[in-house]
């Protein structure tokens, strides 16, 4: 609760309270697939909750409108937390629905990147038909987007899997011949990342300052409120320079653009990779405890700063192991 004579920075919730008739069934299906349009998650029995604004109040009293001329009950209350629940729980349901939406398109997008053949030949038709199949995959990740209020972790790699996808389905004329050289190491420069780091920003961050920019300075932004600035490195973000390629999560892009061949971060890229993109591709026994240190610190510590310096501890301590490691074998 926000200290007295102080305006809370966060507006809230708006919670749609309602009693829907048994029947007939489709009004039912019909007022939930609305709820779901809107990105609307269920807190509880027949509660839904939207972040509090001027359009979710909007879109919740039209569906009050329906609810009610349909034979049911229903309320709109604005709150500023939820009975047994903090924010930061009910943000984390905002997002768990979101990723679970980023994720079915995923495997959609898989599912499209095995239909295409290894090399380049096919024929016009096809192609057309492959980029109509691709289209149709950014349209939905723009739907999921539009509602996805607290940036959900999932669709970072689901848009480096898209454009790869639309890079091997580029005439073969339009492609580079070449893989590009490795670039210069910067220094001092300002990296940017998307607010409420996890695993591969957390990850990335370390790399960045422990191998790459000893100097580097770390800005942790709202996507939806940042402008890029002239000189601003950015990393796991839509249109940054550093982030998902293909299957590669931003650590392993990282690794790969600056020619980092320390055998000892291979391991946690590894990890890192399996954590973030939810695909088992490596399955190291270690894997599921360092996933579980990263989801404590991030419930555990809502700064940015806070996460990445007890995540910078842990990943320390484990570079330092695996490099031992190497070093006895």
């Amino acid at each position: 609760m926000p200290a007295a004579g102080k305006p809370s920075k966060d507006p809230g919730w708006l919670l749609l309270i309602h009693q829907i008739p048994p029947k007939p069934n489709y009004f039912r299906v019909k007022i939930w697939r609305r709820l779901q349009r809107l990105g609307a998650v269920g807190i509880k029995n027949s509660v839904y909750a939207l972040p509090a604004n001027e359009q979710a109040h909007e879109d919740l009293n039209w569906v009050l409108r329906d609810v009610v001329e349909g034979g049911g009950d229903a309320s709109l209350v604005e709150a500023r937390f939820v009975e047994g629940l903090s924010d930061e729980q009910v943000r984390e349901m905002f997002r768990a629905a979101r990723d679970a939406d980023y994720l079915e398109i995923t495997g959609e997008a898989r599912e499209l990147a095995r239909k295409l053949p290894r090399k380049n030949d096919l024929p016009d038709d096809r192609r057309a038909e492959l980029e109509a199949q691709l289209a149709r995959l950014h349209k939905r990740v723009t739907e999921v987007a539009s509602v996805d209020f607290f940036l959900a972790r999932a669709r970072e790699p689901l848009e480096g899997l898209l454009g790869e996808l639309a890079e091997r389905l580029a005439p073969t004329e339009t492609k580079l011949d070449r893989a590009p050289a490795a670039e210069a190491k910067p220094r001092g420069r300002t990296w940017v990342t998307r607010t409420g780091i996890h695993v591969d920003r957390m990850a990335s961050a370390w790399l960045i300052r422990r191998f790459i920019d000893p100097d580097a300075r770390f800005r942790f932004v709202a996507s939806r409120e940042y402008r890029h600035r002239p000189g601003e490195l950015r990393f796991d973000m839509f249109d940054g320079e550093y982030t998902h390629r293909g299957e590669l999560c931003t650590f392993e892009v990282l690794l790969a653009r600056f020619e980092i061949a320390d055998g000892a971060l291979r391991p946690i890229a590894e990890m890192v990779h399996d954590i973030d993109l939810k695909d088992d591709k490596y399955g190291r026994p270690e894997t599921a405890g360092i996933e579980l240190v990263v989801n404590g610190i991030a419930m555990a510590h809502r700064e940015d700063e806070t996460r990445l310096a007890r995540a910078t501890a842990v990943l320390d301590d484990l570079y330092e192991y695996f490099k031992r490691k190497r070093t006895e074998t």
